[in-house]
């Protein structure tokens, strides 16, 4: 792997060195997996509309999220700041559909970003996107076990580690981790290697710790499960985990969140910040004189309306939002009840079926029987009421297309035990059906054979699925081309991936309900 370290210019005014002896507080500021919610978001992290935000029912946005840290910067002023981003800026909204990354970067470069993680959605739209990406912010990204050395677009332009200076003296050392499966769950290319993330860091604090870093934290996008076993792994040198990728609110105030602010492994002081633009975290690191952490505390803040937004920043989000309102306020149909897709990773939800059936119906002409779609694909939910085609596409914000494709027995029973595989970790792969029903047992190992029966419809009776029969399938074009898991699909025969995109499927399935849409829960899924 290429070794690059990175030295930043001072954040703050020049500090006085720190008299021998003295203790060291670094505070940290961090978001992660804000998915592009450049705009508010509501309670089910759909983009508001500016009446909902005027109302006060909206969080997050750029605007808050500038105008905390600019607050907070203010509130330390003479004391070591650094603002990171554990990953996933891209996907989730119609400003990156628009821009591809312009506007995430344009707002990190407003805010002051002074390192990032790469997550496994900036390579949604291959290496070229990402390229332009790290083009057009003034910070450097950082990944440590991702050797892009044989990717034309990227070689040269992704560190392994790197050094902040701080000011007065103090640099901090980050080292950084990517989730292996992004090969699954993204579009990196073929030309770009995955290392193990444990073994990357270590490497990584070793060689920071030989250039005499005594500051050492890793900026992760691998997902708590994995940020815990990097704790545990005692890699010595290796002060706090500033993480991303699975969502995970850590708080001491929320009491939604997954658990304390900071988790403590050990010695090893764990944060995340939940996602979507709703909080940022603030941790205070306190080192002794020998560079070891004798204190973490902090919190996370949320982003809710008793933070007045940045004027400049909401101001250009406005302008960057008027050529799409259009687009997004058409109606498209109505739901007469609520439909969430708050455990569409982990069992049947309502928005699984609804896109599914949609996608089942759009291709049933062509005699396909069975529809499956990830649940990670499906990242908002419909209140009840009128549904705009803004709402659907933050449902659908991936530009997937329709997939249709014959497949055995065997693959779907094989599909669908890839998408149980992982439940655990709340991975995206959970397959959301129509056509078919399954059971599958979670005390049963993920290699074991979780799926315990498959049943599809024929001749009006659900029957047992015939692993030697042919069926006709309709997935996106991301499952039909391996992703999450799902590499069955890709020697499927006869597949056909250029189907309309699914957030138009989804919209005239909506639209050809002239009585509202239902959301209904049959027990598909057991």
């Amino acid at each position: 792997m290429f070794r690059r370290s990175l030295c930043l210019p001072p954040l703050l005014a020049a500090l006085a060195a720190p008299a021998a002896g003295a203790d060291t507080t670094i505070h940290i500021l961090h978001v992660n997996d804000l998915h592009s919610r450049i705009e508010p978001v509501d309670k089910h992290n759909s983009t508001c509309t500016p009446e909902e935000d005027a109302a006060g029912d909206c969080f997050g946005g750029v605007a808050r999220l500038k105008a905390v840290i600019d607050r907070l910067r203010g509130e330390l002023e003479g004391q070591p700041v650094v603002v990171l981003d554990a990953g996933d800026q891209f996907q989730g909204s119609l400003m990156y559909t628009a821009h591809k990354g312009a506007v995430e970067a344009e707002f990190m470069n407003m805010i002051g970003f002074d390192a990032m993680a790469v997550g496994n959605h900036e390579f949604d739209d291959g290496p070229d996107t990402l390229s332009a990406f790290i083009g057009a912010v003034e910070f450097p990204l950082v990944s440590g076990n991702v050797d892009v050395s044989a990717e034309p677009a990227l070689a040269g332009d992704l560190a392994d580690r790197l050094v902040l200076d701080l000011g007065g003296g103090v640099t901090l050392g980050i080292v950084s981790a990517l989730a292996t499966d992004t090969v699954d769950t993204s579009s990196p290319g073929g030309n770009i290697v995955f290392g193990d993330e444990i073994a990357a860091i270590a490497e990584d604090v070793a060689a920071l710790e030989a250039q005499g870093v005594t500051h050492i934290i890793a900026l992760t996008h691998v997902g708590l499960p994995v940020d815990v076993r990097i704790a545990e792994a005692g890699i010595a040198g290796l002060d706090a985990i500033v993480g991303g990728h699975s969502h995970t609110l850590l708080s001491n105030t929320d009491a939604d969140a997954a658990g304390p602010y900071p988790l403590m492994i050990g010695d090893v002081p764990i944060v995340q910040a939940g996602a979507y633009s709703r909080h940022v975290g603030h941790l205070a690191l306190r080192f002794d004189d020998a560079g070891r952490v004798i204190a973490a505390t902090g919190d996370t803040i949320a982003l809710d309306t008793s933070v007045i937004p940045d004027q400049a920043a909401a101001a250009r989000v406005s302008e960057l939002a008027a050529p799409l309102a259009e687009i997004k306020a058409e109606v498209v149909g109505r739901a007469m009840d609520p439909v969430g897709a708050g455990t569409c990773r982990s069992e049947e939800c309502p928005m699984g079926n609804l896109v599914a059936e949609a996608m089942l119906e759009a291709v049933a002409g062509q005699g396909v029987t069975i529809a499956i779609q990830n649940g990670g694909g499906l990242r908002a939910s419909f209140e009840a009421g009128e549904v705009t085609m803004g709402d659907v596409l933050a449902v659908l914000p991936f530009q997937n297309t329709l997939a249709t494709f014959e497949a055995t027995g065997a693959m779907i029973i094989d599909a669908l035990e890839n998408g149980v595989s992982q439940v655990e970790e709340e991975a995206g792969r959970f397959p959301q059906v129509a056509g078919l029903r399954f059971t599958w047992d979670p005390t049963i190992g993920p290699s074991e054979g979780r799926v315990t029966e498959v049943l599809v419809m024929q001749d009006g009776d659900w029957v047992p699925i015939d692993p030697e029969a042919t069926y006709l399938a309709v997935t996106n074009d991301y499952l039909r081309n391996g992703g999450d898991g799902y590499r069955m699909f890709e020697v499927a025969e006869t597949a056909y991936d250029h189907g309309p995109g699914l957030e138009t499927v989804v919209a005239r399935y909506l639209g050809a309900r002239p009585d509202g849409y239902r959301p209904r829960a049959d027990g598909r899924i057991t």
